[in-house]
């Protein structure tokens, strides 16, 4: 047939031709096809610095600071306690039989036995302490039978070493005095001198 129709489907579509129009829905208006979803990509709100504070490491970390060595403060250190580490230092000394004078010794057991004092811990001992430095003045009973100038010059390095040790000070100088020698009771016996003509008697 020469005019015959075209039936949709069954040839080309004409590249001019308007789509068709959607079909009416049951209420009568023409449904609208949904429009593609597209993915609106959101802006990441601005982080300030100082509102999000990241975790601090524990290598950078800062160390706690030291405490400082020079500490402000003032340190009296009294003559007695010089006193008594010089004693000690003297006494320890080979030859030294005690210290002080045999005077001194009987008057300084009194006074602590009346006073409940502790000065015989001290006695044959007189020291000058000032801010830094401190001078020791030693007097001493030698033990007889050693030479009297080793013992002052051991006596002297003994006090020398335990007072800047011990106490912190410059010691400017330590003047040692032998008072006496301490002579052991067999020998006193056997320098006595009988007279002439005695004889023990039983």
């Amino acid at each position: 047939m020469d005019d015959a129709q075209n039936t949709p489907g069954s040839g080309p579509a004409d590249p001019g031709a308007q789509p068709a129009s959607p079909l009416p829905s049951r209420g009568g208006t023409p449904a609208v096809p949904p429009a593609p979803a597209t993915a609106v990509p959101v802006p990441a709100a601005p982080v300030s610095a100082g509102s999000v504070s990241a975790a601090p490491d524990a290598a950078s970390a800062p160390a706690p600071a030291a405490a400082s060595s020079a500490a402000g403060g003032r340190t009296a250190i009294s003559e007695q306690a010089v006193a008594k580490v010089a004693a000690i230092a003297a006494r320890a000394v080979p030859g030294v039989h005690a210290l002080g004078s045999g005077g001194g010794r009987t008057l300084g057991a009194v006074r602590d036995a009346v006073a409940g004092s502790d000065s015989s811990a001290t006695a044959g001992v007189h020291v000058e302490v000032g801010e830094t430095e401190a001078a020791v003045d030693i007097t001493l009973v030698a033990e007889y039978g050693v030479p009297l100038t080793g013992i002052a010059d051991s006596v002297r390095q003994a006090v020398y070493t335990a007072v800047e040790n011990l106490v912190g000070l410059n010691v400017v100088e330590v003047n040692v005095s032998i008072a006496d020698v301490h002579i052991p009771d067999a020998a006193e016996n056997r320098g006595v001198k009988r007279p002439s003509g005695v004889t023990n008697q039983e």
